[in-house]
């Protein structure tokens, strides 16, 4: 009897166990299915046209005075009065008077250099007198003979012309010392600083002032070697120092106030050597009469301000300008071919920006750019295409060696396709589903939408699992959805 239970219990319980096996297996719920909405997305294109494009460069730097200088005075004394414009922040123009030094002791030299000079004209007078009597008196004596030099006074008569012409250049010195007591402006100009007042004792080598010109303003704007070459400047070698007159255009841009306001200016030269810290290359950007009110409401453009510069490079012609954010990955864009699929194509680029890409090499004219950001581009991905204008653009027919493509789904009608599979959820659903999601689903079945597809039904899902309710198969979505 032992022996018998031994057997027929581990036959039991597996009898057992198969029967709940076979229950569980009949009674399990149906498994849930997303609906596989198959659709063609629409793409916008446009066909690509070489174009001219002219290169940009974009730089900044700081405002500098074209000339700086650092009055000194030539002459010692005590400055006896200053001009209202000797003062930090004023202007003056060429030749104005900035301040005067005491001039009574260059008076009193003038004077003695003008006696002086006086006494050495009446001399060499006086020689020329004795010389032409002298001669006189030998041609009389002595008719053909040669008369010796000493006898003639030939010496002294040099001597009392050197003698002249020495006392004549010391009043020169005087009248020029005595000029000098009138420190004048060497340019149009602004005083930037100033070291001395009325009152004070100066002397040759003193800094009395720093002044600058203002009928230029410069900016030293920094450039790559990429962005150098694209400017249009000649090189400069040995023995030839090129006029820049016409050089590139530049714009100069500086706000102000939260107001941003601009200058016109044109590149000069260049620096005579690359920056070995940054290994840039520095062009000189000059504007005319910075200070001058040629545009009403502008301020001047004052020596340490920051500016943003615009430089007009070079003139590429025969490229293509697309977005930049239709470049992807930094090496490709997708073109539509004629037969209506999606196609990646590697670029050349000439020059970028923010805004655009310019390409040189890669593209061929005719060819149809997406312009649409087709998440997820598949190569040979099949599409619906239509230009700018919204005219949809049909599929050329296929060359029979074009080699085999993946066929092209159909695209879902804007009633029946999508009703079939929306209708039930909304019957099921009843008058528990949220007005949100009934507005969704009613929005996707009259359009015709697919893309949105994906996230409502995760919200149906979402809501009727939390509420009980059991969708039609296929309504909560999932893989291709």
């Amino acid at each position: 009897m032992k022996r018998i239970l031994q057997i027929l219990v581990p036959v039991a319980f597996l009898a057992i166990g198969g029967l709940v096996y076979i229950w569980l297996i009949r009674t399990a719920p149906e498994p849930r299915q997303r609906p596989n909405f198959v659709s063609t997305p629409e793409v916008v294109a446009r066909g690509l046209k070489p174009e001219s494009y002219t290169v940009t460069l974009e730089s900044q730097g700081t405002v500098q005075a074209r000339t700086t200088s650092t009055l000194i005075p030539e002459v010692r004394g005590r400055i006896t009065s200053i001009s209202p414009s000797f003062r930090e922040g004023a202007f003056f123009e060429e030749g104005d008077v900035l301040l005067e030094i005491d001039d009574s002791d260059y008076q009193t030299e003038l004077i003695v250099a003008e006696a002086a000079m006086a006494q050495a004209e009446l001399r060499e007078f006086e020689e020329l007198a004795r010389y032409e009597q002298a001669k006189l008196d030998w041609e009389r004596l002595n008719p053909g003979q040669e008369a010796n030099p000493l006898t003639l006074r030939e010496p002294q008569l040099r001597q009392a012309r050197a003698s002249t012409a020495s006392a004549k250049a010391r009043v020169t010195t005087a009248k020029r010392n005595l000029e000098r007591t009138q420190i004048k402006a060497p340019f149009a100009g602004r005083i930037l600083s100033k070291n001395v007042d009325v009152g004070q004792y100066i002397s040759p080598g003193n800094q009395l002032a720093r002044v600058y010109a203002v009928d230029f303003a410069e900016v030293r704007l920094p450039l790559t070697a990429t962005q150098f070459s694209y400017l249009d400047l000649p090189w400069v070698y040995r023995g030839e120092n090129p006029s820049l007159r016409e050089g590139p255009l530049v714009t100069l841009k500086s706000t102000v106030g939260g107001d941003t306001h601009e200058w016109r200016g044109r590149i000069v030269r260049t620096d005579g050597s690359i920056d070995v810290s940054s290994r840039q290359i520095f062009v000189v950007a000059q504007v005319r009469d910075p200070y001058g009110g040629n545009v009403e409401g502008r301020p001047p453009l004052k020596v340490g301000s920051f500016v943003q510069a615009e430089i007009e490079g070079k003139t590429l012609e025969d490229v293509f300008i697309i977005p930049r954010v239709l470049l992807r990955e930094n090496e490709y864009v997708l073109l539509v071919d004629g037969e209506n699929y999606l196609a990646r194509k590697s670029v050349q680029l000439a020059w970028e920006t923010d805004d655009v890409i310019v390409v040189e090499d890669g593209l061929d004219i005719g060819d149809k750019l997406c312009l649409t950001e087709v998440p997820f581009a598949l190569e040979g991905w099949p599409v619906n295409v239509k230009d700018e204008t919204g005219v949809a653009i049909a599929a050329e027919p296929a060359s029979d060696d074009a080699p085999a493509r993946a066929a092209r789904p159909p695209r879902q009608p804007s009633g029946g396709g999508i009703a079939s599979r929306i209708d039930p959820i909304l019957e099921a659903a009843g008058d528990k589903l949220p007005a949100d999601l009934r507005a969704k689903l009613v929005a996707i079945k009259e359009s015709g939408d697919f893309t949105q597809m994906r996230p409502v039904m995760g919200e149906l899902r979402e809501w009727a699992e939390d509420n009980g309710i059991e969708l039609p198969a296929g309504g909560r979505g999932g893989r291709g959805g």
